[in-house]
């Protein structure tokens, strides 16, 4: 179960090198910044970890986590998420947000009829992606998550306003 005062900021993509390094996915906008968020915590918040970045790698970062001394260490976390106080985090300026914010936020077209739930966001590389799960419908609703199809994010109001193209609906 997910902290709810705390943000994904990474994950460990597997062993580097032989003594003990990781090598890290960050999802901070700085990449290097999710050092200084550091203790990083696992998902459950069974263990945490200190950290201390040792080199830019392919798609990554190099780094040392504390306790975790062999690279057998360092592969059992391959895929483990890791997690920052959200209180360590910076502020965002009100046209973002952390993705932690909209998942479970009611969807509702600019007519109010509900179209769902936020159940994921998504980035493969092309910009922000919800997945938006109703019941009663076979596939997921995935809408660009772009101020043209998301003109309104009410996170005190835990709703969000979308206005997708018809051939999404």
């Amino acid at each position: 179960m997910t902290q709810p005062d705390r943000v994904c900021v990474g994950a460990i993509a597997g062993a580097f090198g032989v003594q003990g390094e990781v090598r890290l996915k960050s999802f901070c906008a700085e990449p290097g910044d999710i050092a200084g968020y550091a203790p990083l915590y696992t998902e459950d918040g069974s263990r945490a970890f200190d950290v201390t970045l040792t080199r830019a790698t392919k798609n990554g970062l190099g780094a040392r986590l504390s306790g975790v001394n062999t690279k057998e260490e360092a592969d059992a976390l391959r895929g483990t998420t890791l997690w920052a106080d959200r209180d360590k985090l910076p502020s965002l300026p009100d046209d973002e947000f952390y993705y932690a914010d909209l998942i479970g936020l009611t969807v509702v077209d600019t007519g109010g009829e509900k179209l769902g739930t936020v159940r994921a966001v998504h980035n493969h590389g092309a910009g922000d992606i919800l997945e938006i799960f109703a019941s009663g419908r076979k596939q997921a609703l995935l809408l660009p998550f772009t101020k043209a199809i998301v003109p309104t994010v009410d996170l005190t109001a835990g709703r969000i306003v979308a206005d997708p193209p018809e051939e999404m609906q």
